[in-house]
């Protein structure tokens, strides 16, 4: 149970101050919403209903499997990967049902960054779309011993006839002894062992990438990720009634939280959408009469630029939440006052498991963080002292530290950066988020800037450091700096401010298309700059913020 004083005069009328987290694992809600609602599609896909009934016993098949066959013992880690798909869900529950921790890679990964992934965690296992198998394939007698190939098709009947064909595909045959198909770890049937795992186990690691030039794993066990799977849920009123849109990407911590963890504690569906399509977005909320949809600011404009839209189109929504960027106060507005829906702004990061910040829906405040939600403490900090400011308004930005449950318990193998990162103070455990923000007299929060060098490229983090270092390897660059530069969709993209080697015929054209087989395609420069040096400070380190500024001064002007 958590408690926390009312952190605003403006708190939900009716909601109580105090969470009590079932002290069970996320699997258990799987299972009891299968006894529930076994006939109910836990996910509507292309056509295809996926019942919480046929997800739960094909996660404990995949689960018996796992220990049986690849050997997976309690707390191992299992590497999964893919698009959005019931298959993903039941991979991420039939991994947990194993007693083991799932590890989500974003498909876009090369196979340099899956190896990490692998060597990182300690994995010996991986779950993925048969897609990737080119990139898994090094990694096989080395990393990996084991493989699951799944087809998005596989298993999926009644499937509609413009279905894309990349969702459509069918399975391949296996390409490697190492390679099981997804179907034939089914057909066995093997049944796992009794669960052991407990609400403080391992149940996730989660890479983020941080100031240095290597993904960090993110650890969260079975009570954080319940405690921020339950925190949306009860703040939004929501019920197994309401059905969702499924645009976020399961493999990242927004959608897995929102389109895995929380949906299947409430029983409620989920209508996917694994790739962007605003005009497929717009018939499919009509169609189910979807209530709620988590967002990105930019798919928001996409949907609602699209040629037609009828006024009616989006009648069935009563919220919808965003969060990762701003949305323009114009977009909001229209969303408010022309179409009746709330808009709820939140904050969170992989570190807290998603939101632990969010507007009350009562009394939401434009490009907004919101009010600490159910037994979270947050305090604002002055950056250079790092003392906090005195209670309401803040005199100026400062660093927002953070406390509750759903906070990780720490990076997976890395004391140096969980020394950087939590800090002990007034009986709590902080977590120091690295963004600048400020509070008003209501306790509201308002994100400022980024204390660390982050690139927001659609949703997607990208951190300088890890591309500079990819970057270096090239023969022709003797240095390199990264930065950031508005996009008028994406929010941010990436420029290198480069200095050839000497002699080197090197033109930004080449460096950006040997860019694309080093790194997932959003952390790519979209913009090279060649410059004869680059401005140092004076410790002699390369001024990387002399170089933003310049760039967003240009921007501007």
């Amino acid at each position: 149970m958590s408690t926390s004083p009312l952190p605003s005069p403006f708190w939900p009328k009716g909601l109580s101050t105090r969470l009590h987290l079932p002290q069970t694992t996320l699997v258990s809600n799987l299972e009891i919403a299968a006894r529930r609602y076994p006939d109910k599609p836990a996910y509507v896909v292309y056509g295809h209903r996926a019942t919480f009934g046929r997800i739960w016993r094909n996660a404990q098949a995949l689960a018996g499997w796992l220990q049986q066959r690849a050997g997976v013992r309690p707390g191992d880690r299992v590497l999964l990967s893919g698009q959005s798909s019931p298959q993903f869900a039941t991979a991420y529950h039939a991994i947990q049902r194993a007693d083991a921790a799932a590890v989500p890679v974003n498909p876009m990964n090369l196979s340099e960054e899956f190896a990490h992934a692998a060597q990182d965690s300690g994995a010996r296992v991986v779950i993925a779309a048969q897609e990737l198998w080119p990139r898994l394939a090094p990694l096989v007698g080395r990393e990996i011993d084991h493989v699951v190939l799944f087809a998005y098709s596989e298993g999926l009947d009644g499937l509609d006839a413009d279905t894309p064909d990349w969702f459509v595909a069918p399975p391949e045959p296996s390409p490697h002894a190492a390679v099981t198909r997804w179907t034939e770890a089914l057909a066995e049937g093997l049944v796992p062992a009794p669960a052991t795992a407990g609400p403080d186990d391992l149940a996730l690691i989660a890479f983020t990438s941080g100031t240095t030039a290597r993904p960090k794993g993110c650890t969260h066990s079975h009570r954080s990720l319940m405690a921020a799977a339950l925190t949306p849920a009860i703040w939004r009123s929501e019920t197994a009634e309401d059905t969702f849109l499924g645009a976020s990407p399961m493999f990242h911590m927004q959608g897995l939280q929102a389109l895995v963890n929380t949906v299947t504690y409430l029983g409620s569906t989920v209508v996917l959408l694994p790739r962007w399509d605003a005009a497929r977005a717009a018939a499919l909320i009509a169609e189910h009469r979807v209530s709620r949809w988590g967002v990105a600011p930019p798919m928001l404009l996409d949907l609602l630029a699209l040629p037609g839209l009828k006024p009616d189109a989006l009648d069935s929504v009563a919220v919808i939440t965003g969060g990762g960027s701003a949305l323009p106060e114009a977009v909001n507005e229209r969303l408010t006052r022309e179409l009746g829906i709330r808009y709820m702004e939140a904050y969170g990061m992989t570190e807290t498991a998603s939101m632990l910040m969010a507007n009350p829906l009562q009394r939401t405040k434009r490009q907004c963080l919101g009010i600490p939600t159910f037994g979270v403490s947050a305090m604002v900090v002055d950056p250079v002292t790092l003392e906090p400011y005195p209670e309401g308004a803040t005199p100026d930005s400062g660093e927002l530290w953070v406390a509750g449950e759903q906070v990780t318990p720490g990076y997976w193998n890395n004391d140096k950066a969980n020394a950087e990162t939590f800090v002990q103070r007034d009986g709590k455990r902080w977590l120091r988020t690295g963004d600048l923000v400020t509070r008003d007299e209501d306790g509201y929060h308002f994100l400022v800037d980024r204390l660390k060098r982050m690139i927001n490229v659609g949703g997607y983090k990208v951190w300088p450091t890890e591309v500079e270092s990819l970057l270096h390897r090239h023969p022709g660059v003797q240095e390199v700096c990264v930065i950031a530069i508005p996009h008028p969709t994406r929010g941010e993209q990436v420029r290198a401010v480069v200095v050839r080697r000497p002699g080197a015929d090197l033109t930004a054209e080449a460096l950006m298309e040997w860019a694309k087989g080093q790194m997932a395609t959003y952390k790519c420069p979209r913009e090279v700059e060649f410059v004869d040096r680059l401005p140092r400070s004076g410790t002699g380190k390369i001024d990387w913020r002399s170089l933003q500024e310049a760039a967003r001064a240009a921007a501007a002007r």
